[in-house]
């Protein structure tokens, strides 16, 4: 293998081109932006995605720039506690102990590491408007600043998103799945959620005003994601947000009493491509599905998709295998998101708002087994890694 084409300049692209230059193989990572991604987005992975971070050489910096988070709370929105999960658990030192740094941060690290890799180039306002493939390499046509332009490559990767051009070319415009009727609006605050006795992450369950307040800085910065009427326009509800933080937030602040630094309203996604491979064309990532952010597995499992893929690529880069590992890659990836993240996440939505929240702690399953982990620290534990069930080793594969 000489060459990939790696479409998306995001994290999930920027992980995969630097594992791939690191083992020598030449990399283009094309990006219709001028720069890094600046919102900050998502900020929590859990152990795959930490494990990957580890792999590629930058999660001493992720950790230094961000932080390990102590525990998960759920509440009702008097604040009185549910249940919880702990990651104290697992000592500080844990080689894939979550850790939280928002995404346009670790962007900065990524890109900054593969600068130094010599058969790594990424390359700004390059839009990708077309992909194809013959029986010897695999192509795109790009805009670029100085006119159109060809690339050819051993293969394509698909990392540009949950709008994907390579998606598209590959299926059209159809991205099977559904839109879920729930609206949400996520905003970045400083807050002093603290002084409430706030752990790290809290969600609050409650049939109408359900919410997640979530640390992503050591400086005050928090993710605060609630539910709002649907149907309403984006100035609506930017109109609506300080009603719906004076209804919600603990404390009942008027404006002036925090600072919002982002704010975004969005619908929920449950979707899936009807295939990750397509010859020598790959979909990985938001690319390939979507699912919504709560328990982050829309993350960690788009990470956990690169690992795969890596171990894929290197594999029949090294003749360990063939091509159809790809094909198991595809079938591997998208059984793992409809068996496990695609109905653990709709779980995870349905729990904040579809049950009485005074009875929350004695009737829902997952909370009867944080319950237990209070006492019980072996089921603690357990918890604390749960999401290692969307990694796959794809080398035991390998044929040599």
């Amino acid at each position: 293998m000489k060459k990939v084409i790696i479409v998306g300049a995001g994290p999930s692209g920027l992980i995969l081109g630097l594992l791939l230059a690191k083992a020598g193989i030449e990399v283009e990572l094309l990006d219709a932006g001028s720069e890094i991604d600046k919102q900050p987005r998502a900020a929590h992975y859990a152990s795959p995605a930490v494990y990957e971070l580890g792999r590629a050489g930058v999660l001493e910096d992720v950790k230094e720039r961000g932080f390990q988070p102590e525990g998960f709370a759920w509440r009702q929105l008097d604040g009185t506690l549910i249940a919880g999960m702990s990651h104290a658990v697992l000592p500080i030192e844990y080689p894939t102990r979550m850790v939280v740094l928002p995404l346009d941060r670790l962007g900065e690290v990524l890109y900054e590491h593969i600068q130094r890799q010599p058969t790594a180039q990424v390359k700004w306002s390059h839009r990708v408007v077309h992909v194809g493939q013959d029986e010897d390499c695999a192509w795109v046509e790009i805009e670029t600043p100085d006119g159109v332009k060809r690339s050819e490559a051993d293969y394509v990767i698909g990392c540009d998103g949950a709008s994907s051009t390579v998606r598209r070319e590959l299926f059209g415009p159809e991205y099977p799945g559904e839109t879920l009727d729930a609206q949400i609006v996520a905003t970045n605050v400083y807050y002093d959620f603290d002084s409430f006795g706030y752990w790290d992450s809290n969600t609050i369950v409650d049939p109408e005003n359900w919410y997640l307040a979530a640390r992503v800085t050591t400086d005050g910065l928090w993710r605060f994601t609630y539910g709002d009427k649907p149907g309403l326009s984006k100035e609506e509800y930017l109109a609506r947000q300080p009603q719906r933080y004076e209804a919600l937030l603990p404390g009942n602040p008027k404006p002036g009493q925090y600072k919002i630094t982002n704010i975004s309203p969005y619908k929920l996604q449950q979707r899936c491509a009807p295939s990750f491979r397509v010859g020598k064309i790959l979909l990985a990532a938001d690319a390939a599905h979507l699912c919504n952010p709560f328990g982050g597995l829309g993350l960690t499992g788009g990470i956990a998709d690169i690992g795969s893929l890596f171990d894929s690529l290197i594999g029949i880069h090294k003749g360990l295998a063939d091509e159809s590992i790809l094909d198991k890659y595809s079938e591997i990836r998208k059984r793992i998101w409809t068996e496990i993240i695609d109905p653990i996440s709709r779980e995870n939505f349905r729990r904040l708002h579809d049950q009485d929240p005074t009875k929350a702690r004695e009737n829902d399953e997952f909370f009867k087994l944080c319950v237990k982990g209070e006492t019980d620290e072996q089921v603690a534990k357990d918890i604390a890694l749960g999401l290692d069930i969307v990694r796959h080793d794809m080398t035991q594969y390998y044929t040599k």
